[in-house]
């Protein structure tokens, strides 16, 4: 029988895994996973494990969730995939309209790529795309929030902001304007979210005044910047944002990407400021986990920039090899059709509530920063010191030893650094969050001990 130490042995023969330092394998086992079941990822070994962190923020409603493994499993005996140059399928017209139906008004065209990174790719050269195509071919340049993240592909990693990931690269990415983040984890003491979003708005509203005749778009996350610690920030900043933007002609690119579909209490994060992008990318939970898939949406005011007859060479000439790939598309209709029919969004602000509730008492820790939260997005920030707020030294991997007490808890607590974070599935139960806090307890306990 096929054991944990089998597959560990084979996959360091032959893997390069993502986001890892190899070497730590040596120390640290890998965990291979035989089958999911709910919440739930089972081992070789008959361990099992809360999947807290949703497999990288994709899986909403489970691991074999049975309405959308039928979906592909149908899918599957129709058409597995054809060219979407030229020709068509119904998943992928089905898919569109819902998009367009559910998204923010004025969002009415939508082009597919691979995955999320792809996407951001789409929605940068199509913006830069369309100032060349309506006669404005000074604007070149992009805006992105300091802490940002956007992905890994050149032009994504040149628009975020995480050193970690971006200073290898630095001589081979294009030069950005970077904005103060409206982070509010550096408020003043007092300050509430709303105040210090407004205060760090006025960065970006000088980098706009002064430099948007060569500014295409400005790029966020809206309300929370994910790979940048689960920082949050107030929705007025994204209003804000808007009106400047359409004051200064300046497209706004709401990389939604690990935020939408439910996971900070609405839909979309852009609804709660009440603006409609001029681009909006979506993957992720777009499939549930199931299968790379990417959506940019955007208005048809640009897509009408592009239309012409073939021989001006304005059209957008960009194309993936599984776009609008249909087995991808089934899994997305089948997760919209979830949404749709189980009340979704009012039972996770049911479980958000238990979720504020299990964390509050870590308000309290005297090695935790803050806690804070937005929807079914929450993160306990560890720090050396409480007054201070004086960090942790990154190299003690102090977030490391509570991933690593987790699973021997049966949970996976995949940390950013010094800040352990829930994103989970949105079937889980009010009693495995309490487990999850719990376990969260005992290990920042644990990885806070000198």
């Amino acid at each position: 029988m096929t054991s944990n130490r089998d597959i560990i042995e084979r996959d360091l023969q032959v893997l390069w895994h993502p986001c890892t330092q190899m070497k730590d394998h040596e120390t640290l086992p890998l965990i291979p996973i035989k089958r999911g079941e709910g919440v739930w990822l089972h081992d070789f070994d008959g361990n099992r494990y809360i999947d807290a962190v949703s497999s990288w923020w994709v899986n909403l409603f489970g691991h074999a969730n049975p309405r959308i493994n039928q979906a592909v499993h149908e899918q599957l005996d129709q058409l597995e995939h054809v060219i979407l140059a030229g020709f068509s399928h119904e998943p992928v017209v089905a898919l569109s309209e819902q998009l367009v139906a559910i998204t923010p008004p004025g969002l009415d065209r939508v082009f597919y790529a691979d995955n999320g990174s792809s996407g951001i790719e789409v929605a940068l050269k199509m913006s830069f795309h369309y100032w060349q195509n309506v006669g404005k071919p000074r604007k070149h340049r992009f805006v992105t929030l300091g802490n940002s993240y956007h992905g890994e592909t050149l032009a994504a990693l040149a628009v975020g902001d995480v050193d970690l990931y971006k200073s290898t690269y630095k001589p081979l990415l294009m030069e950005v304007h970077t904005a103060p983040s409206p982070d509010c984890f550096h408020r003043e003491q007092g300050e509430s979210w709303e105040a210090y979003s407004r205060r760090q708005f006025l960065g970006m509203k000088a980098i706009l005044a002064e430099h948007h005749e060569e500014i295409c778009a400005v790029i966020v996350e809206p309300l929370v910047q994910c790979s940048g610690g689960m920082r949050m920030y107030h929705p007025i900043y994204l209003k804000l944002l808007r009106e400047a933007c359409d004051k200064y002609g300046v497209h706004l690119i709401a990389d939604e990407i690990a935020v939408g579909f439910g996971r900070t209490g609405t839909l979309f994060a852009c609804e709660q400021a009440g603006i409609t992008p001029d681009f909006m990318a979506l993957s992720k939970g777009l499939t549930a986990g199931y299968l790379p898939l990417c959506a940019v949406l955007t208005s048809n005011e640009i897509y009408n920039a592009f239309y012409d007859d073939y021989n001006t060479l304005r059209a957008f000439l960009h194309s993936h090899s599984f776009t609008g790939n249909p087995l991808a598309c089934a899994a997305a209709l089948a997760t919209l059709k979830i949404f749709e029919t189980d009340d979704v969004i009012n039972e996770n602000q049911k479980l958000a509530a238990h979720m504020g509730q299990a964390l509050a008492r870590f308000e309290d820790h005297p090695h935790v920063a803050e806690v804070r939260q937005t929807g079914m997005i929450a993160a306990v920030e560890m720090v050396k010191n409480k007054q201070t707020r004086e960090v942790y030294d990154w190299r003690e991997r102090r977030g490391l030893r509570v991933y690593q007490h987790a699973l021997k808890r049966e949970a996976l607590l995949r940390p950013l650094g010094n800040v352990t974070y829930f994103m989970p599935p949105y079937i889980i139960t009010p009693e495995q969050i309490d487990h999850l806090a719990e376990v969260a307890w005992e290990g920042i306990n644990l990885a806070t001990r000198d």
